[in-house]
Order: structure tokens, then sequence, then C-alpha cells
């Protein structure tokens, strides 16, 4: 599920339990939800929407928020394009890690590149997890009109370089297995969206 080690003594323990005994003993299966978009887009605000829909109904959650992971596992980082590929990769993997435990990871990351998004949903496809992609589309205008940290009118001004959506790109995803309008739309109603699409990927998939 994760990628080659540098070094060769590096061997991958194989644990007594395996995904079956995880997903009887959580009862429920995991996956991953990956909500990208731009700056100020309602990322969080969805996430830890359908976070807290899952833990009322009894199903285990977790939000891996763009802003939280970088507290500590990538505290590390700086904002520059390698270290925010960094970012998504190890973002990635901790959310496989959650989806294998019979977790389902939420994610609320930029990840502005469709190379890093698509990695993230290879990592996944490979270990024979749900993952889907959720393009949270709103647009820029209204994201710079919200502007929680202000960032957008400082990198207007020169103050903060490379930040997605003015001096920096964002590769719009071409076919999302969500697609959220939210200049019109409700959060409960985003909410909603991405809780049935994601009872859509797993009810296929063999249950505890």
């Amino acid at each position: 599920m994760t990628g080659r080690p540098h070094s060769a003594d590096v061997v991958w323990q194989r644990p007594r339990a395996g995904r079956e005994d995880r997903t009887h003993a959580m009862g429920q299966l995991g996956g991953t939800v990956w909500l990208t978009g731009l700056p100020a887009a309602g990322k969080s605000t969805i996430a830890f929407g359908a976070e807290a829909r899952l833990l009322s109904s009894r199903r285990a959650a977790y939000v891996l928020d763009g802003d939280n992971v970088r507290h500590g596992l990538c505290g590390d980082l700086g904002f520059d394009a390698q270290a925010r590929r960094e970012n998504v990769r190890r973002v990635a993997e901790v959310a496989a890690l959650f989806a294998d435990a019979g977790v389902v990871a939420i994610v609320a990351l930029i990840s502005p590149e469709a190379a890093g998004r698509d990695a993230a949903r290879e990592l996944h496809e490979r270990a024979g997890l749900p993952f889907l992609e959720v393009f949270v589309d709103t647009p820029l205008d209204v994201c710079e009109r919200r502007d929680p940290k202000g960032l957008y009118a400082k990198a207007r001004q020169g103050l903060v370089k490379g930040f997605t959506g003015v001096d920096a790109p964002y590769e719009r995803p071409p076919a999302p297995d969500v697609w959220l309008r939210t200049a019109s739309e409700t959060i409960e109603a985003d909410v909603d969206a991405v809780l049935e699409a994601l009872d859509r990927a797993t009810a296929a998939l063999p249950r505890a």
C-alpha cells in the first residue's frame, strides 16, 4: 500500500489480522473521500459536516484537514511546489491507512495538481480501497469574497507568493466522482451528495 522503501532491509510485516477482521470489528468498510478545490471553497466545512453526520450514525470517520495536518504530520513542509506535492503524498498515505483500518477518511486539501490526486486514487485502488474525488467547485470570486484568512488579499498585494488561484494554478478535475457547485447549494445538500456517493461506492463491496 506504500511506495518502495529506501532500504532493502525494510520489509513489509504481514499482520495476523486482515482487512476482513478489521471490517468485522468496525462494523463497516473504510474508504477515503478526497475534497479538492480552491482556497476558501468550503472543503473543510463540508468535510466536518460529513464527519459529524457519519459519527451520528455510528460510523467511524476522521477528517484530515489541510491546515490541521500542517500542525504535525506535515509541519516540517513549506509551501513551494515540491513541498506541496509531498504534503499531498503524505496525506494520501495516512488516508489509505485509515481506510484500511475501517475508518472513513475525509480529506480536505486544495491538492491543486491532478497528478497528486491521481496518485492518491491509484494508491487506494492498488490496495482495493474505495476512493472518491469530490470537486468543491466554488467560483474564484466567491472564494475571494469569503477569504476568512485574508490570504487572497495578501496574495493580490504580493505579500503571499505561490497562492493557488492567484499566482499558482489549480488543475480542475475533469471527471470527479462528485461535483459540488457550492455557490448555489447548501452545505447540507453538499454533505448529502458526498455521503450518497460514499454509500454507492461501498454498496457493492463485501461487508462484515
